[in-house]
């Protein structure tokens, strides 16, 4: 105790006590850190190890550190949350994982398709760079095929009038002139457009004895001819009028001569030159018999068969209307085909006229070939008791009630006033005409003037006398309307002129109006057939025709065009491509040289004489039956020319033998901005379109701040002269396509069903194909025709407010109709859809042709036009009453038929769709 004591007290007692409390100090702090050594190294030895074998044991209840069942640790609510947040994150975590493996996968396989991809890329840029050179080579090789083909020509010489003609052949005899020998071919070469130089009559002093009327229709006429030049070094025919000259004043023959031979241009014998004398009287003098007229062409209703050259001079109609245009009011209708009187004739033959051209014939000449003198006095018989029998009304008078027209010997003179002939010819089936007894008469003027009177008021002629010479007979087929019967058949006629059928007595009728029209009637139709007759004969084609200028109304354009859900729903039907390339026009008619040399009969509607003779007619008609192909030169291509003679699918090809073809939109509007933006915007991404011409057809100019849409196809819009619906028909030059379609602005069509017309009017070019159907009919308490727009299913119109037409009827309705339908058409602002209709029909003989059901086109919601106004269809009326007595006949056929798609929008499996049907 006491060293205990001793210890706290420090050691005190003693000298070792402070070591002692020294060493007793460090080996508690030993201790202590041996024990802490101890704790902290072993411990958690041991309880490692008891923590990892302990769970090893068998006895699951001496598990001491083993997990917990979960019933145990989700007692707590809290902690219940938890698990099921893990349960939760757990089931995403695999979901997620599950995702990104399919992703991966996917990726795989985009990367392999890239791949491809690029390898096919580099195939088909290596398989383009081959297929251009290929066309390149071929176009190459094309160029040198045309070259070699095609060598360049040099132009014919032109022989100026100054040159020297001492190398030009001289005939025998002037009277045995012909074009290979009287005609300087030199100074009309194929290219000179055949320019013609005409004389002033009053420089000369046969000027002053000319008729009046004659002279100043010809130089009304001369003036608006295109061919005609004031300058007479370039000229190809030189022409001058001599007659038809006044009573009183007949110049001597030598006089005559001697004024011929000092025209300018005249050159000793007076080749290249036509001298002209028309008639305007039947009583008109042959002044020229006994004029030398070297090699000079003559163009006359009277002619000698010692005076006459065939092919060389021309026998013209006389000039009646001669500072007036026909009536079309005043001339009879064509129906009905049989009238009161079967035929009729009425003439006085005056022997005791007498006159210095009246040649002694003797025995021998009667035996030689001309008729007995009795052959009058036969047919006088003859038709006397054909009379006298009263089998048909016929009316034969062989003396003039009054003095009779001065005539040539031998001819029967007319009776009476003109007026009071015609009179007699609208009541007469059939007209007789008689030739003179003198066969050396070729044609008088007097029978000139029975044939035109005839034509005029729809009498169908019967010349006995084959041998006379009928005007322009060498370029018209006399026999399609009218009967060329010898004298000795006069006891036969009776029977032939019953014999003929209706049908055939209208087509007559109906073709003899058309050469009246075209050929007789006015000063312009007989200067322009002398022309035509003379440019033909030396194959010289005709100068284009014209076409009207379009002045184009600047516009902005940029709006994108949107897609109108009615217009493109075509499901997976392939319409057509819509063009990327330059629009492709139509070819130029390529048939200006060869037309003269071989289609001489050929016309369009089966009348008679070429119908290159109108001034105005640029080109042949296309007609399906002629199986004419416009291509660029590459020959024909068979129907259906596929690989293996299966044909091309529906949509691979138009169809047809032209394999390649566009159309324009010709759309007329008036002062309606927005219902015609809305339809042009319907207008985007139609296949075949090669532009939209717009006929602006107000004064007033569109708003400057107009935005036009861009529907990936030029849009002009020309500006007219005038408010005319006319102006929907004009031959634009910029319509440089064949087909047209003639759209009102307010139309709402699909482009399925444009395509679908579109793709009709290829197989049936000569008509009008469109959408809404119209038809006449006869209304028996007022015996006129009433225009019918109710829903049928017969029609004999088809509106062009939605339609397709041929750009050639443009030139015909702008040009050649008659000018009284476009007058009524400007007084009513209405019916030019029927006057186009009129005019197909007329030439063409077949109704038009409707595609779909479609009964209207209007768009829904547009503004009311002028269809709506209640005195349309009054006007309607009357504009098919005026029309078919200008024509003469009712010229719209009905039909029944109308062309629907079977499988232009059925689904049917890819390899069955390779067929069109009509029903």
């Amino acid at each position: 105790m006491t060293g205990y004591t001793m210890l706290r007290n420090g050691g005190v007692g003693n000298g070792g006590q402070p070591w002692m409390l020294r060493w007793s100090s460090r080996i508690r702090l030993t201790w202590l850190s041996f024990t802490l050594f101890i704790i902290l190294v072993f411990f958690p030895l041991i309880a490692h190890y008891y923590l990892t074998t302990i769970d090893d044991a068998d006895d699951a209840g001496k598990r001491i550190f083993g997990p917990r069942t979960g019933n145990e640790l989700c007692e707590v609510k809290h902690v219940q949350d938890l698990c099921r947040i893990r349960e939760s994150v757990s089931e995403e975590l695999l979901q997620l994982e599950a995702k990104r493996q399919e992703l991966n996968s996917e990726i795989a396989k985009l990367n392999l398709k890239i791949e491809a991809c690029k390898k096919s890329i580099e195939n088909a840029k290596q398989d383009l760079l081959q297929l251009k050179n290929v066309i390149s080579q071929t176009e190459h090789s094309y160029k040198e095929l045309m070259a070699q083909n095609q060598p360049k020509l040099s132009l014919p010489i032109r022989l100026l009038p100054d040159k020297d003609d001492s190398n030009f052949p001289l005939p025998k005899s002037h009277r045995s002139c012909r074009l290979h020998n009287c005609f300087d071919y030199s100074r009309c070469p194929l290219t000179s457009g055949f320019p013609v130089y005409v004389y002033n009559s009053d420089q000369f002093d046969f000027g002053s004895s000319l008729d009046p009327l004659i002279k100043q229709a010809f130089e009304s006429t001369v003036r608006t001819n295109v061919y005609v030049t004031e300058n007479a070094n370039i000229a190809c025919l030189y022409i001058i009028l001599v007659g038809e000259l006044q009573e009183p004043v007949m110049p001597k023959p030598t006089e005559l001569e001697q004024q011929l031979h000092t025209l300018p241009f005249w050159r000793t014998d007076g080749h290249n030159h036509l001298i002209i004398n028309l008639s305007r009287k039947s009583e008109t003098q042959n002044f020229l018999y006994n004029v030398s007229t070297g090699r000079a062409m003559v163009a006359q209703s009277t002619f000698y068969d010692v005076q006459y050259r065939p092919g060389f001079d021309i026998v013209v109609s006389p000039l009646v209307h001669a500072m007036s245009e026909p009536n079309f009011l005043e001339i009879p209708p064509q129906v009905p085909v049989k009238r009161k009187y079967l035929f009729s004739f009425q003439g006085e033959k005056v022997e005791s006229l007498r006159s210095s051209l009246q040649e002694v014939r003797s025995f021998e000449e009667e035996i030689e070939g001309n008729a007995p003198a009795d052959y009058d006095d036969r047919i006088i018989t003859t038709l006397k008791a054909v009379q006298d029998s009263k089998l048909d009304f016929v009316l034969v008078e062989f003396t003039c009630k009054n003095q009779p027209k001065a005539s040539l010997p031998t001819e029967w003179a007319l009776c009476g006033e003109r007026e009071d002939r015609l009179e007699l010819l609208k009541l007469s089936t059939f007209a007789l005409i008689i030739t003179p007894g003198d066969t050396h008469l070729v044609i008088s003027a007097g029978c000139a003037m029975r044939l035109f009177e005839a034509l005029e008021v729809g009498a169908i002629p019967v010349i006995l006398g084959e041998q006379v010479q009928l005007p322009y007979h060498d370029v018209i087929r006399w026999n399609e309307a009218a009967l060329i019967i010898p004298k000795p058949r006069i006891t036969e006629v009776h029977f032939l002129l019953r014999s003929i059928s209706d049908n055939d007595l209208l087509a007559m009728r109906r073709q003899g109006r058309f050469l009246w029209e075209t050929y007789f009637s006015t000063s312009d139709s007989i200067f322009s057939t002398v022309l035509a007759i003379i440019r033909t004969r030396i194959q010289i084609p005709a100068v284009p025709i014209r076409e009207e200028a379009a002045v184009e109304i600047p516009h902005r354009s940029g709006k994108a065009a949107g897609t109108d859900p009615n217009m493109a729903d075509n499901g997976d039907l392939d319409l057509g491509p819509v063009e990327t390339e330059p629009p492709y026009s139509s070819p130029k008619y390529l048939r200006n040289f060869t037309l003269t040399a071989m289609d001489i009969y050929r016309n369009w509607n089966s009348a008679p004489g070429p119908f290159h003779l109108f001034p105005h007619t640029p080109f042949d008609p296309v007609l399906p039956s002629e199986a004419k192909f416009l291509g660029s030169g590459t020959g024909f291509r068979p129907i259906g020319g596929g690989a293996g003679g299966s044909g091309k699918e529906f949509q691979a090809a138009l169809g047809g033998n032209v394999p390649r073809e566009q159309f324009t939109v010709v759309m007329l509007t008036y002062e309606r901005e927005e219902v015609l933006m809305n339809s042009l915007e319907r207008l985007n991404g139609l296949p075949y379109l090669n532009k939209v011409v717009v006929v602006w057809n107000s004064p007033k100019l569109p708003s400057e701040d107009l935005l036009w849409p861009d529907i990936g196809v030029p849009i002009v819009v020309v500006r007219t002269e005038k408010n005319s619906l006319n102006n929907r028909f004009l031959p634009w030059d910029e319509i440089e396509t064949e087909a047209i379609l003639s759209i009102d602005d307010d139309a709402h069509l699909r482009h399925d069903e444009i395509m679908f017309g579109f793709r009709v009017w290829r197989e049936a070019r000569d008509r009008i194909v469109g959408f809404p159907g119209r038809y006449h009919a006869w209304d028996i308490p007022h015996q006129s025709w009433l225009y019918n727009s109710n829903y049928s299913c017969e029609l004999s119109m088809v509106l062009t407010g939605a339609a397709f037409f041929h750009k050639y009827y443009a030139y015909l309705y702008s040009y050649v109709m008659p000018q009284a339908i476009r007058d009524m058409v400007d007084e009513y602002i209405n019916c030019e859809d029927i006057a186009m209709n009129f005019l197909v029909s007329h030439i063409t003989r077949k109704p038009p042709i409707k595609v779909t059901s479609r009964w209207t086109f209007r768009c829904p919601g547009c503004p009311q036009a002028l269809s709506h106004d209640d005195s349309h269809f009054h006007e309607r009326h009357k504009c098919i009453n005026f029309f078919v007595k200008v024509y003469g006949y009712m010229p719209l056929l009905y039909t029944q038929f109308r062309v629907d798609s079977v499988l232009f929008k059925t689904r049917l499996p890819h390899d069955k769709t390779k067929c069109f049907k009509f029903i």
